[in-house]
């Protein structure tokens, strides 16, 4: 009997000696990522500090202002005043709202195709950056 007491307390031993070496490869990864986590924490916190809200650019030889991204507290002084304007027509509007009604608002010759297309870019813009959502039947309301 004290010889299977003896070898299963030497089974147990090399099973505690393997388990202690686990758990420390276990703390030593769980530390690897906490160290990642802060890191990408900390380089998340420097692009957005870095991150323009507007940035001119040359596009054909003329500068043109791109539109930021709407982030989680949207800044709409970063907006050029033509969106920031059509961006209060949508949101005044009764529900979703067709291109046609924010030309009328605008004052832009509704009946010329060609006079709404332009706006029709800047609204899609405006739903890609987030500022907008852009419905399936191609009407546009403000994200909340």
């Amino acid at each position: 009997m004290l010889e299977r007491i003896t070898a299963r307390r030497a089974e147990l031993d090399v099973r505690v000696e393997e388990l202690a070496r686990q758990l420390e490869e276990l703390r030593a990864e769980r530390e690897e990522l906490a160290v990642a986590e802060k890191v990408l924490r900390r380089l998340a916190e420097q692009v957005a500090a870095e991150a323009p809200a507007a940035v001119p650019v040359q596009v054909g030889g003329r500068a043109v202002l791109l539109i930021p991204y709407r982030r989680e507290n949207p800044d709409e002084a970063a907006l050029p005043g033509d969106y920031r304007r059509i961006l209060a027509i949508v949101r005044a509007g009764d529900g979703p709202v067709q291109v046609k009604a924010v030309g009328e608002e605008l004052g832009l010759e509704v009946a010329v195709r060609g006079k709404l297309e332009p706006l029709r870019a800047k609204l899609t813009k405006l739903a890609d950056r987030g500022w907008l959502h852009k419905r399936p039947d191609g009407k546009f309301t403000v994200r909340p």
